[in-house]
């Protein structure tokens, strides 16, 4: 297995960024039972999809590489192209090949996938899984699917996994002031309200780790709802789809946004005259 294009980019926020994915990862963890469950699901999911095969996969925001791994596995593909700013996990995604018993050319990305198109070339398909949507507010959305959209070739597939937060967050829940995150064998992840940014849309939160109250860092959250991650992608691809993963039998994933047949000069056209209104 070769790794080449190891592309390094350095981005405010990546060390705390860091730092909060080294207490909540089970879900992209290896050696974890529920990860390996989730793995093979992510497979099977794939599999019943049309999908185009033999191709090369792109998976955003990779972490360990797990989504990728399993749609690789799932599709033939012969090269994997793993983007993150996490280093270290990138680094991890062998695990999950080799549990594939898979060995595709793979590539090594560290970046910020907001200018997707200008770290990769051409891909068949494209993911970005694990609820990852989040981190991301609706002007970031817009560069994240134009720049797929243009690095997508003419029969590629974008999928994303996530959950609709205002229906499960702001809504089934409730929106909490303070709310434990996760639970380790030694530890706490706690997170609490820091603020609102009327510009982005986006809740701050702060997360500590108990015991002790040390803060890990500052993060700003966009509660999506899917339907307008769909319209969003319905700008940039000529047909969207949504399937409810848990109901299809697929109960460690969370729902599924397919999104077919790139429009890449709206893309292009897109990217090069677009600009937010708050200063990054």
């Amino acid at each position: 297995m070769s790794l080449s294009n190891f592309t390094k980019t350095i981005r405010g926020g990546i060390m705390s960024l860091e730092e909060l994915y080294r207490y909540a990862r089970d879900y992209m963890e290896p050696k974890n039972e529920g990860a390996r469950k989730r793995f093979e699901q992510m497979i099977g999911l794939f599999m019943t999809l049309e999908l185009p095969g033999n191709g090369k996969v792109l998976d955003l925001c990779a972490g360990t590489g797990i989504a990728g791994a399993a749609l690789t596995k799932a599709t033939d593909a012969k090269l994997l192209t793993l983007v993150d700013a996490r280093e270290d996990d990138l680094k991890r995604s062998e695990e999950w090949l080799e549990m594939a018993g898979i060995e595709p050319e793979i590539r090594l990305v560290r970046g910020d996938i907001r200018g997707i198109n200008k770290l990769v070339g051409e891909h068949d398909l494209a993911v970005l899984f694990g609820n990852t949507m989040i981190h991301f507010d609706p002007f970031d959305a817009v560069r994240i699917f134009a720049g797929v959209a243009s690095t997508l070739s003419d029969g590629g597939v974008f999928m994303i996994e996530d959950t609709d937060r205002v229906y499960r967050i702001l809504y089934l829940i409730g929106y909490k002031e303070f709310l434990v995150e996760s639970k380790g064998e030694d530890h706490t992840l706690a997170s609490v309200h820091e603020g609102y940014n009327v510009f982005r849309g986006t809740f701050k939160r702060s997360y500590y780790l108990l015991p002790g109250f040390r803060k890990v860092g500052e993060f700003d959250f966009y509660h999506w709802n899917l339907s307008s991650q769909l319209a969003i992608g319905r700008i940039f691809f000529r047909e969207v789809q949504l399937i409810r993963a848990e109901k299809e039998g697929f109960s460690r994933l969370s729902d599924v946004l397919i999104f077919r047949g790139p429009r890449r000069e709206i893309a292009r056209h897109v990217l090069e005259d677009f600009s937010v209104p708050y200063k990054e």
